[in-house]
């Protein structure tokens, strides 16, 4: 039987320095993840590490902000890296249960996408929330945008 990971513990965004997703994720469960990403989609390893690294980014964000309604999307290809971690569904819930206070962080797609500057905001608040934004992977931000508007879900 599979077992959760075990995430390092929550990291403090103010401590001035820019912080990497890959150091909030088990080096088994990071190097799964990428296989994954390159098994899915034609990346070569440092491409699938920089969508998941954004993806967790995203994720820990989101649950950081949970309840401030603040209207964060990803781009598309975050959003790849993003589901690549919510589908492995027992290590996300134990992402969820450690980062966001036992909350289970929903996806709730919408079947339209807008073009109002969320995934730049987005790019903006995970930035000033420390995380290391690698901007290359949020420029196709007129184009997404498509989670569901004011909640806290992705």
């Amino acid at each position: 039987m599979a077992t959760a990971a075990a995430f390092p513990p929550a990291l403090d965004p103010t401590a001035g320095t820019v912080r990497s997703a890959r150091n909030a994720v088990p080096a088994a469960l990071w190097d799964k993840q990428v296989r994954l990403l390159m098994r899915d989609h034609p990346y070569d390893s440092v491409m699938a590490a920089r969508v998941l690294g954004q993806g967790y980014a995203y994720l820990l964000t989101a649950m950081r902000h949970r309840g401030e309604s603040l209207g964060l999307a990803p781009s598309t290809l975050v959003d790849i890296g993003v589901h690549t971690v919510i589908l492995d569904t027992l290590t996300y819930f134990e992402l969820c249960n450690r980062f966001n206070g036992g909350h289970f962080l929903h996806h709730l797609p919408e079947v339209d996408v807008k073009d109002d500057g969320s995934v730049l905001r987005t790019a903006d608040v995970i930035a000033a929330d420390g995380w290391d934004v690698d901007l290359p992977l949020w420029a196709d931000a007129a184009k997404c945008g498509p989670c569901h508007p004011g909640s806290d879900s992705h």
